[in-house]
């Protein structure tokens, strides 16, 4: 079936991109527009995949012509919310450079160079546009010089997203059973509202609509099929034809994400935005492949040597870096940024330098013998320049042209080492993220590029339990949910077992609406990172945990909780070993999915060297590996409130120490974190325990603490 997926809830001004599922790149499909807003001028073109730029608030009703059928697709755009954006640079903290070699790349631009242009206004660079309320993270550079440019990110203050919980039931009476869709509406958390002041729009799936709205018993209903009433939707189950899924939408001062509820038409009821049952407690650690089994080169087979290792930690979840043939893994160290393997060539066998297909299928059967999930690391936002398509493409062959987006040079940036490697005049160039030159975007207005990926998708879905998507927020929305479909369905053994997880940086909500399960939580991240550097106190910490309910993002959304990862300076080379020890149990003792980095618990000081499996950090390794357990053991660590807990520093500097409890109702944990040097001494508000569950050492007289650099309380 071609229909091209759930309604879409956006703002104006917004990007929709619109595309047939299942694509076929031989077939006939044709957009057009069958309703739209009054005052609308809102138009789409007649090719297969399609962008509609809405310029009035109100529903667009989309058609789609394709061999099928035609299908409807619902696009509701809210009122644009924007606000302003200035950043301002002193021109003298730039080397030496040309006014007109000036750029500022930033989210909302996906770091492209040479499409914002600042200002120069006596000595300040000066850049100025309206972008929706939140965080950005930008970088000004002299021409693509990351490394060299000055990095930074901006706040865009702006009314909180309220969120919506959707859950459904059945209720029976003498001659019908009707389904009744609840909407729990909640402001966000610094919001004067009430949850009775929101708005709350229903929406049925455009794939189920026609059959609810043609049943007898929904005659007397909305356009929609559905009775609604404030914050309840109604039907009779009677209609329901095979499913109903139903789509909703809270509305304050600003919209907020969906969430979706689906009714069987035997009257069970599933949310499809909630993660796989399994993740719920996991630990999950990241093995930078090439590195992981030290200097004596590494294999699939030596790879699974190592699980017994994975299962002692007491791993659950393992994502390992790319592990398909690349560019940088054929070079080793020899390659830029040494063998990381995400500029892939070849996307559907394994590197012949760690074995054969066979070989991970066996190193995959030990983790799940051990009870680990794996996690393959899907890379489709771009290729290698060595990739046989980009080459084709390059060379102008037909078949290949579209594969990738191509600009005139004359129109875009042109980096000097591109201009010096190439044999003729440069005419035109390829799309592509920071001065990633080697790693071209795919073009997914492209049908044959769509129907490619999902081919691979399809390839590797079977013999793991879930991808992490890299630069996950450089494919269009449309495009993962049409994945998470097709993988939660068509590829788990128990519907919807299959995990998702997205490389967004920073966090956007939006990835959450039937799309991912597991998301960075780059808030999480950035304040720890903060917090080490003593530039923030630590009392910020549990702002930066409420900060998810700030951004809209909704509460089934589960954070993975990381302070390193293979792109980063190791924490523990940059805050130090006391700090990285107050991090952690940070990640292992707030809601979420804590993430382990390889060498994280072994003291490795370098982002991607060799495992240090013979003279590493064994206290910390001890240290990690019982926090693990503790979490593992202990339900309030996973499912218990938070709330922070007054306490009084009376040796150290309190800015640099914070406590919080987690409380599921049975038990009461206190946790006390200090991130800055010696031994603080602490004078807690309430009676603990004078253990630390951690350690096990006596750390505590009475409400008084003695906490080097973590401490894990029974109160």
């Amino acid at each position: 079936m071609h229909h091209p997926g759930p309604p879409r809830f956006v703002t104006v001004g917004d990007d929709v991109e619109l595309a047939p599922r299942r694509p076929e790149s031989d077939a006939d499909f044709a957009w057009s527009i069958a309703e739209r807003p009054d005052d609308s001028e809102a138009t789409v073109g007649n090719s297969a995949v399609e962008h509609l730029v809405p310029d009035e608030p109100g529903v667009y009703r989309l058609e789609l012509g394709a061999p099928d059928g035609t299908h409807e697709l619902t696009v509701r755009a809210f009122e644009d919310v924007t606000r302003p954006f200035r950043l301002e640079y002193d021109a003298a903290e730039l080397p030496e450079h040309d006014p007109g070699d000036v750029w500022v790349t930033t989210t909302f631009n996906d770091f492209r160079v040479g499409e914002l242009e600042p200002e120069l206004i006596d000595d300040t660079y000066v850049y100025e546009d309206d972008v929706s309320p939140g965080r950005y993270n930008y970088a000004i550079t002299v021409g693509d010089d990351f490394m060299g440019g000055d990095w930074g990110s901006i706040v865009v203050d702006g009314p909180e997203r309220p969120r919506v919980r959707l859950d459904a039931r059945v209720e029976s009476s003498a001659d019908d059973e009707e389904i009744v869709i609840e909407a729990d509406a909640m402001p966000g958390p610094h919001s004067d509202a009430d949850p009775e002041d929101l708005d709350v729009e229903f929406y049925v799936d455009d794939r189920d609509r026609e059959a609810l709205c043609a049943s007898a018993s929904a005659s007397e209903a909305s356009g929609d099929g559905l009775t609604v009433d404030g914050h309840e939707a109604r039907c009779s189950l009677d209609a329901v034809d095979d499913q109903l899924r139903v789509h909703a939408v809270t509305v304050g001062e600003r919209p907020g994400v969906s969430d979706t509820v689906r009714i069987e038409s035997d009257g069970s009821v599933a949310r499809p935005n909630e993660p796989p049952e399994w993740l719920d407690g996991a630990t999950m650690y990241e093995i930078y492949v090439r590195s992981f089994v030290g200097d004596s080169g590494v294999t699939f087979e030596r790879l699974e040597e190592r699980v017994p290792y994975l299962e002692w930690l007491g791993i659950d979840v393992l994502w390992l870096t790319p592990i398909l043939e690349s560019r940088s893994a054929a070079q080793g160290e020899d390659a830029e940024h040494g063998p990381h393997g995400y500029d892939i060539v070849d996307y559907f066998d394994v590197a012949p330098d760690l074995g054969t297909r066979a070989d991970f299928e066996s190193f995959v059967d030990s983790c799940h013998d051990a009870g680990i999930h794996v996690l393959f690391d899907l890379v489709i936002n771009h290729t290698s320049r060595e990739h046989p398509a980009f080459q084709q493409s390059a060379r102008g062959v037909a078949e290949y042209d579209d594969w990738f987006t191509w600009v005139d040079a004359d129109d875009a940036f042109v980096s000097e080492d591109v201009r010096e490697q190439s044999t003729g005049d440069v005419e035109r160039v390829y799309d592509h993220y920071f001065d990633w030159w080697t790693l071209p975007n795919l073009n997914y207005d492209s049908l044959a590029v769509r129907e490619h990926v999902l081919d691979i998708v399809d390839e590797w879905a079977d013999t793991v339990d879930g991808f992490r998507c890299d630069v996950a927020w450089g494919v269009p929305h449309g495009f993962w949910k049409e994945v998470r479909q097709r993988v939660k369905t068509e590829h788990s053994a128990v519907d919807g077992d299959f995990l998702l997880l997205d490389e967004t940086v920073p966090r956007d909500p939006h990835y959450g609406e039937l799309e991912f399960d597991l998301h960075y939580d780059t808030g999480h991240y950035y304040g720890l990172r903060e917090i080490g550097r003593g530039e923030r106190p630590a009392d910020d910490l549990l702002d930066v945990a409420e900060s998810p309910a700030v951004d809209g993002i909704r509460e089934d959304y589960v954070p993975m909780r990381y302070v390193d990862n293979h792109d980063e300076d190791r924490y523990v080379e940059e805050c130090g070993r006391d700090a990285l020890v107050a991090a952690v149990t940070a990640t292992f003792a707030l809601p979420g999915v804590p993430m382990v980095y390889y060498g994280q618990e072994t003291g490795l000081r370098e982002t991607r060297a060799d495992m240090n499996w013979v003279n590493g950090d064994r206290a910390l390794s001890r240290r990690v590996k019982s926090l693990i357990d503790l979490r593992a053991s202990t339900a309030a660590l996973v499912d218990g409130s938070v709330e922070a807990v007054d306490c009084d520093v009376s040796v150290g500097d309190d800015e640099r120490v914070t406590a919080f409890a987690r409380d599921d109702g049975e038990q009461r944990l206190v946790v006390v974190l200090h991130f800055g040097e010696g031994t603080a001494e602490v004078e807690l508000s309430g009676p603990v325990g004078e253990t630390d569950l951690v350690t096990g050492e006596p750390v505590a007289e009475g409400t008084t603490i003695s906490v080097a650099n973590a401490v894990v309380l029974a109160a």
